[in-house]
């Protein structure tokens, strides 16, 4: 007798209820004194302290007021403070490399505090740009969505990940816009004729 196995089970978007789990002082809950993902770089780490907002934007071009921006990066030195980095001792104390931000349920705005990053080694030791990681999820969405960003006023012309993006017009969509002194803008189109490049990690 063959062997009978249950239907596979629907599939679940993050939902409207994300930041309780995540972000439980977003959501109206003070559940831990310090939230995970607070603060990427505290006051004392060295390096040019910058600014970034910006959007998710669905298809039509309306924001997603209810998404989690999650961003990973290196520190001033290109430095990852994670045990796989062999330079993971010289990263200063107050560097975390994580943060957790939210798009503010009345304009969708997300809003990002940080230092730049530096040069990081890629693969066969070739360097990439200054860049943040970036993954997104929110209601609608069923696989968390990888993403990076790029700052305009750096050399990144010879960045292995954007030499990989064959429709050399889309590069253009993981780089940031300058906003002012130390200020950046970035978008993100889920679809549409400017989706943003995802990456399939």
């Amino acid at each position: 007798m063959p062997l009978e196995y249950p239907e596979e089970t629907p599939s679940q978007t993050a939902g409207p209820y994300v930041h309780i789990g995540t972000m439980p002082r977003v959501a109206g809950f003070k559940l831990f004194e310090t939230e995970l993902g607070r603060e990427i770089a505290a006051e004392g780490v060295p390096g040019t302290r910058v600014t970034i907002e910006g959007r998710v934007l669905d298809g039509t071009g309306a924001p997603l007021k209810d998404a989690m921006v999650e961003v990973w990066q290196a520190d001033s030195e290109g430095r990852y403070a994670h045990p796989e980095d062999p330079r993971v001792g010289e990263v200063h104390e107050g560097f975390s490399g994580f943060g957790r931000y939210h798009t503010d349920f009345d304009t969708g705005v997300f809003r990002i505090e940080t230092i730049k990053p530096g040069v990081t080694p890629g693969r066969h030791a070739r360097p990439q740009a200054p860049h943040l990681n970036i993954w997104i999820v929110a209601r609608g969405i069923n696989i968390g969505l990888h993403t990076r960003m790029y700052f305009p006023d750096e050399e990144n012309d010879n960045d292995p990940l954007l030499g990989m993006v064959e429709q050399v017009h889309r590069r253009a969509t993981l780089v940031a816009e300058a906003a002012g002194e130390n200020a950046y803008r970035f978008e993100i189109h889920l679809q549409g004729p400017q989706e943003t490049v995802f990456l399939d990690i």
